[in-house]
């Protein structure tokens, strides 16, 4: 989390425990990416808590490793993986076709982001939140076209429970914009890592939900 030591850990270590829960609710392999994003949500919030120790205890080295193992988190998986994710769940042709074309959009994002990480340094400072350095990532056409693959996609998708995770994850955006501008990998991730929890909701109900019931289409 984006606060303390203390927060990060609880958080990571609750979501990691309900994202073993969420894979174990899956009846099908295609199932089981985006049921992972709880789990993955809670290793990258373990790993801000590390960084913030690594303020604590004067430990650059960690201060570096976790700065890029949370970057790539924030700025490489997430565009590629979550429309990934619901494409694999999308049966009817239309939708799944246009979610793959915002899985497009997400390599292409997550790509360039993977280059900028290595070509520039990106660095953390510790103030009341932890602030990630990384400007590249403030240009425009960038934030749109990573909103479009994390966010907008999901608005494709035959469940309501996808659906709503996409409009959610946008207003949180909003949110950590406006209020946390300076901070707003760390809030907005720690935000969708919250978020992330009806995932577990999503596949619970999804055993005994009937197909129309889910926002299914025949």
């Amino acid at each position: 989390m984006c606060f303390s030591a203390t927060a990060s850990f609880i958080a990571g270590v609750a979501l990691s425990a309900l994202g073993v829960a969420t894979l174990r609710a899956t009846t099908r392999k295609v199932e089981i990416p985006f049921a992972a994003i709880p789990l993955l949500f809670g290793f990258q919030q373990i790993v801000e808590g590390v960084l913030w120790l690594s303020f604590r205890f004067e430990a650059p080295q960690l201060n570096v490793a976790t700065t890029y193992l949370f970057s790539l988190f924030s700025h490489v998986l997430w565009p590629i993986f979550v429309p990934f994710s619901i494409g694999l769940l999308e049966t009817i042709p239309w939708r799944r076709e246009t979610i793959w074309g915002f899985q497009g959009i997400g390599l292409v994002v997550g790509l360039y982001l993977l280059y900028m990480l290595l070509e520039y340094p990106v660095t953390s400072v510790a103030t009341e939140n932890i602030v990630y350095v990384s400007p590249h990532f403030y240009k425009v056409p960038v934030m749109l076209l990573y909103l479009a693959a994390t966010c907008l996609g999901c608005f494709f998708s035959s469940s309501v429970t996808i659906r709503l995770f996409g409009v959610l994850a946008l207003i949180l955006f909003g949110v950590a914009y406006e209020f946390f501008t300076i901070a707003l990998f760390s809030v907005w991730c720690f935000f969708a890592a919250i978020l992330s929890s009806i995932i577990f909701v999503h596949f619970r109900f999804a055993r005994t939900m009937p197909a129309h019931r889910l926002g299914g289409e025949t």
